[in-house]
């Protein structure tokens, strides 16, 4: 590994010294943080992250190096898509000598392939508080003194950046799921495929309009979902119809908005593995885990829809259902592995539903 300083810089004015690894530039984005002990090759090949720079505040990262892909797995078992997503990496301590029985390389060798830089020997524990305080920002590596433009991932369709441009089918179950791929994690498709279902997955900007499904469901993404109007559209029409629909993340945030609600940019956030939530109308609190920079406003929900969950720590919204009809969403991630397991229950009601509307 190299020994090259390089520099965080944030758009407040804010400086961190480090050394340099993974590939040699310097690249821009919007600075976030992530909370996960374990799962660094998850995180990174997340699409949500799509143009954000990460920063770990656990502080050793790269200790069990990267995992082998899967001959046969198409969804590659340890990775959430099949590249790197992130545009660079921010770590206290990068452990060189890494250790696992399933690991392949080192995870710097993996970002060189992939062309992702990395800064180490930060107090990210200390960024990451500074960035709580002063909400999530834009920033800068910047290697050998190499300055880059600043860039603003959220000004452009981040969605179309990381979303499939052709319908691909999985498995041969009972039950048609189709998904609206903005971004789609692969660990949805999975507990969907567990599920006795065949999934077409399709891009998303699709018009599905014609196409015949039990269940519909609309991923993850990133970005401002103000900037995916064909999906809003697609869905308006979907609501007319009877068929259940299951919406995570900013699948959220894309049927709020077509429903008539409003959406809005948090300050910092919510990208951390122990956020809790509330079942309206329970006394049930989940644990959850998290990563996204929008939020749909509870109170420009129409008469037809209420909330499902809410986050206990800001009182924002963490999904919303229909009343009368089979639709419901969550803000939080359901299908997270590398978190607590608790709302996995979701993927059973969606199906549950799947199974009444066709009896």
């Amino acid at each position: 590994m190299n020994n090259k300083r390089a520099s965080l810089v944030l758009e407040d004015g804010s400086q961190y010294e480090g050394i340099s690894f993974g590939y040699q530039q310097s690249v821009a984005g919007e600075v976030v943080f992530n909370t996960a002990m374990t799962g660094y090759p998850e995180s990174l090949t997340d699409p949500s992250y799509k143009g954000q720079i990460l920063v770990a505040t656990y502080p050793i990262i790269g200790n069990y190096g990267v995992p082998q892909k899967g001959e046969k797995d198409h969804m590659l078992m340890h990775y959430e898509s099949d590249r790197i997503q992130i545009s660079g990496f921010v770590i206290s301590y990068y452990s060189e000598d890494y250790s696992h029985w399933n690991a392949e390389k080192s995870l710097e060798d993996w970002m060189i392939e992939n062309k992702i830089p990395g800064i180490h020997g930060i107090d990210t524990r200390a960024l990451t508080k500074h960035l709580r305080e002063k909400g999530a920002m834009l920033g800068k590596i910047i290697v050998d003194d190499v300055d880059v433009e600043w860039d603003d991932p959220n000004a452009r369709n981040l969605v179309d950046e990381v979303s499939i441009r052709e319908t691909q089918i999985y498995g041969q179950g009972k039950y048609r799921i189709l998904l609206i791929d903005c971004g789609v994690k692969n660990n949805i498709i999975r507990h969907l495929l567990k599920r006795d279902t065949t999934i077409i997955r399709v891009p998303w900007d699709y018009d599905f309009s014609q196409i015949a499904y039990d269940g519909l469901f609309i991923s993850n993404g990133p970005g401002d979902p103000q900037l995916c109007i064909p999906t809003i559209k697609n869905l308006e029409l979907a609501f007319r119809n009877d068929e259940p629909i299951f919406g995570i993340c900013l699948g959220n945030q894309l049927m709020s908005i077509a429903s008539g609600a409003n959406t809005y940019k948090l300050k910092y956030g919510h990208r951390s593995h122990n956020q809790p939530v509330l079942h309206v109308g329970t006394n049930n609190a989940y644990i959850t885990s998290q990563n996204h920079g929008f939020a749909v406003d509870n109170n420009s929900l129409s008469s037809d829809w209420e909330p499902l969950f809410i986050n206990l720590n800001d009182e924002t919204n963490e999904g919303f259902k229909h009343k009368t009809k089979p639709f419901f969403s969550t803000q939080f991630h359901p299908e997270a592995s590398s978190g607590p397991t608790d709302t996995e229950f979701l993927f059973d009601e969606f199906m549950d539903l799947i199974k009444t509307s066709k009896q």
